[in-house]
C-alpha cells in the first residue's frame, strides 16, 4: 500500500521525536534503545527501516548518533549502562580474585619454606644436644639457683 508525501512527512517526524526520546534515555517498559524499540515507538512497522525500504535512512541516522554517544561514554539506555557497569565491575573482582589466589599461594609457599627451615634447625638442635651428651669433655652446669633475700625485723 502507497503512502501519500504527506503521511510520509508525518511518519518521519513521529520517527524522529521517537528517536530523540529513545537517545535522550526516555526509553519504554521493556523497550531498549534499538530500532525495534524505535518502530513500535513511532508506530510504523519496523521492516520500513531496512534495505531500501522509506526509512532506511533514519534508520542509519539513529544508529550514528547512538554510536556516537556511546564512543563519548554516554549510554542513553539505562539497562545497557547497568550491564556495562556490571562487566567492569566483574572484570575488576576477577582481577581482584587473581591477585588473592596468587597471595595466597605465596604465603602458602613462604609458610612451607618457614616450616621447613624450622624442622631442619630442631633435628639440627637435636643432633647438636646428642653430640654434647656423648662427649664426657663436656660438663653441664648446675640450674641457677633464686634465692629470696628477706628483710630483717
Amino acid at each position: 500500500m502507497r503512502i501519500s508525501a504527506a503521511q510520509r512527512t508525518e511518519n518521519e517526524n513521529r520517527i524522529r521525536a521517537a528517536m530523540d526520546r529513545l537517545l535522550r534515555g526516555e526509553i519504554p517498559p521493556g523497550g531498549k534503545c534499538d530500532i525495534k524499540t524505535l518502530a513500535n515507538e513511532a508506530a510504523v512497522d519496523r521492516t520500513a527501516f531496512y534495505g531500501t525500504r522509506p526509512y532506511s535512512h533514519l534508520r542509519v541516522e539513529f544508529e550514528r548518533r547512538l554510536n556516537a554517544m556511546r564512543e563519548a561514554g554516554e549510554i542513553p539506555d539505562p539497562r545497557e549502562a547497568q550491564i556495562a557497569r556490571l562487566k567492569a565491575e566483574n572484570a575488576k573482582l576477577r582481577e581482584r580474585l587473581t591477585q588473592s589466589e596468587q597471595t595466597t599461594n605465596d604465603l602458602t609457599d613462604f609458610r612451607n619454606q618457614a616450616l621447613a627451615q624450622l624442622a631442619a634447625q630442631h633435628e639440627e638442635i637435636v643432633r647438636l644436644r646428642e653430640a654434647a651428651t656423648a662427649r664426657a669433655s663436656v660438663t653441664r652446669l648446675p640450674a641457677a639457683r633464686t634465692t629470696v633475700i628477706g628483710t630483717c625485723s
